[in-house]
């Protein structure tokens, strides 16, 4: 089964390089830069500045463990110069695309870059670690600086004014670290716990120390039963938990029946957020950047947790 769903993905990209065509009219040439997630093309935006034009795969509200390329993603991924992709197997399925793709065209993998001893492993599946750095400011910044690097091995003419853009984004980036370390310490204080639909604040949780849990596990390919909602239930409970939240990308269907069992029980637990983890949010609002993202969460989840 695995040779021949190889065969058929070789086939697709050998079809798709000999027929697409692409209009670049208007752009003047300029390189071209493709990622996969809208976190990331943020990052490589804010090292890259106008020198590209950087292009996500996914969408405002796209949930990357459930995506499927379409026809207009093969297109920007044929048309880029440099495919950016988080990789730790984040992009799901399409994985197996971009290391095929990798080998006839310029491809970057971040998570490649980063010493496995930074990594959460996920307890759930072997061999797999947990993809959701960008919640450590710090590891981003890792990440973003090891990008940085080797987006310059491939446009050294760009060093000077990279170089300048990575000096500001880095200054931003340790201030958000800063702040996000002093408002968590507001709520740990106070015994609470930040659970959201899935698990995707470990790394923010061990960074910033404060206990985290999700109803779902790293990804959301499968459906919480009963007996998970259950044990949530008593765990918020115990814990006197005040506010529990909702993800952006996710649906909120099954951290709602979490609520209303607390309810049952006669514990009131506020439903909060969205909080946005595996996209940002739309362009022009407060979390439409990496660094607005990061805060906007902080912000609910101090706000909604911390003794009024």
């Amino acid at each position: 089964m695995m040779k021949i769903r190889l065969v058929l993905i070789t086939t697709i990209i050998a079809v798709l390089l000999s027929s697409c065509k692409f209009d670049r009219k208007g752009d003047q040439g300029k390189f071209r830069i493709t990622a996969t997630t809208n976190i990331m093309a943020d990052g490589v935006r804010s090292l890259v500045g106008d020198s590209a034009i950087v292009t996500p795969l996914m969408a405002v509200g796209v949930d990357p463990h459930l995506y499927k390329a379409s026809q207009r993603d093969l297109d920007l991924l044929f048309d880029a110069d440099l495919v950016v992709y988080h990789g730790l197997h984040l992009e799901g399925k399409m994985v197996e695309v971009l290391h095929k793709f990798s080998r006839t065209h310029e491809v970057i993998d971040v998570g490649a870059f980063l010493p496995p001893t930074l990594l959460i492993s996920s307890p759930a599946f072997a061999n797999t670690v947990d993809p959701h750095i960008w919640f450590d400011v710090k590891l981003w910044s890792l990440a973003m600086e090891q990008l940085k690097d080797a987006i310059l091995e491939k446009k050294p003419e760009w060093t000077d004014y990279v170089n300048t853009n990575w000096e500001k984004y880095q200054t931003q980036l340790t201030a958000l670290d800063q702040y996000t370390a002093h408002e968590i310490k507001k709520i740990t204080n106070q015994g609470q716990v930040l659970i959201t639909a899935h698990d995707a604040f470990s790394y923010f949780g061990k960074a910033y120390q404060i206990d985290v849990k999700g109803l779902q596990g790293l990804s959301t390919l499968s459906e919480p039963g009963l007996n998970d909602v259950s044990k949530l239930v008593n765990f918020i409970i115990e814990r006197n938990i005040k506010a529990i939240f909702i993800e952006q990308s996710i649906s909120p269907k099954a951290i709602k029946a979490v609520v209303e069992g607390c309810k049952r029980k006669g514990h009131d637990v506020v439903l909060a957020g969205p909080l946005y983890t595996d996209s940002l949010g739309e362009p022009e609002g407060p979390a439409g950047t990496y660094l607005g993202m990061v805060k906007t969460n902080v912000d609910a989840i101090v706000q909604n947790l911390k003794s009024k």
